[in-house]
């Protein structure tokens, strides 16, 4: 029940329609006893802007959570970034200070990291390709070099994308190789679309499924849905796997941190979790 006395925040992005994020953080709400709601909020990127810094102008708002595509704009409108958030020159997470402040925080790369750790794969000294650099690719690609992948190849149809984040990753992880260029996955031990490949049912796929090796771990960031074809045809060579789900689901209790409810497991999010059954 929403009343006066409800915190909000805002899921802002642009289409709103895949948007899952309040499907599993208002039944958490509504099922501890929170007075929250997260909000999905449909803003095109030209009205981004203004729209923002009105948002934060309402009295009643906690944070919001930022999707495509304003995860880049969003560091420049903050007044503090997370080293992760710098790194990755993208931030899906604001709240508000009892100053006033804003403070940004990036978390799909924290998600994914835990999400591959909680099915035995270590990230440690191997080497992970990630296509697509954008906002979803780049923490990604920032979190892997936190947790200590040896090598990183990078691609996106922006050279310039690519080529930026590695100087960024080069500037905080100065032993990390990283090479910018080729989705080739041959020799990766770990491949990541983190690319909108997949959204749409004519997408072709982000890699040469022929060139993954049996046994390279393939992790996907879309959601629409469980098993995207990239992930049915990785699967088909007998690699393993992570839905796009499991990264939403596994950086959920560090949102839930950064703004100050408290905390919770993935099982216990998708037990009351709405999204599940979309």
């Amino acid at each position: 029940m929403i009343s006066g006395t409800t915190t909000l925040l805002a899921h802002l992005g642009y289409p709103t329609h895949s948007f899952k994020a309040p499907l599993v953080y208002n039944p958490w709400f509504e099922k501890q006893g929170i007075d929250a709601v997260v909000v999905p909020m449909g803003v095109r990127a030209e009205d981004y802007t203004e729209f923002f810094r009105a948002l934060f102008s309402l009295t009643n708002i906690r944070g919001a959570l930022v999707t495509m595509p304003h995860k880049v704009t969003t560091t420049e409108l903050v007044d503090t970034l997370s080293p992760t958030a710098r790194v990755a020159g993208a931030a899906n997470a604001v709240v508000r200070r009892e100053d006033g402040t804003l403070h940004a925080d990036q978390f799909d790369g924290t998600g994914f990291v835990r999400g591959l750790l909680r099915k035995g794969f270590d990230p440690r000294g191997t080497r992970a390709l990630v296509v697509g650099n954008g906002g979803v690719g780049s923490p990604i690609a920032a979190s892997l070099a936190e947790a200590g992948v040896g090598a990183l190849g990078l691609f996106d149809p922006s050279t310039a994308a690519s080529e930026a984040l590695a100087g960024r990753l080069v500037e905080h992880y100065p032993d990390l190789r990283v090479g910018t260029g080729s989705a080739d996955p041959d020799g990766y031990d770990l491949v990541v679309n983190a690319s909108p490949l997949g959204m749409k049912d004519d997408d072709p796929l982000p890699v040469d499924v022929t060139r993954l090796a049996p046994g390279t771990f393939v992790g996907e960031v879309v959601m629409r849905q469980e098993f995207t074809p990239f992930l049915q045809a990785a699967r088909a060579r007998g690699c393993p796997v992570q839905i796009g789900k499991d990264m939403l689901y596994e950086q959920i209790p560090a949102y839930l941190e950064f703004f100050g409810f408290g905390s919770a497991t993935p099982e216990e999010l998708r037990a009351v979790s709405l999204a599940e059954d979309e």
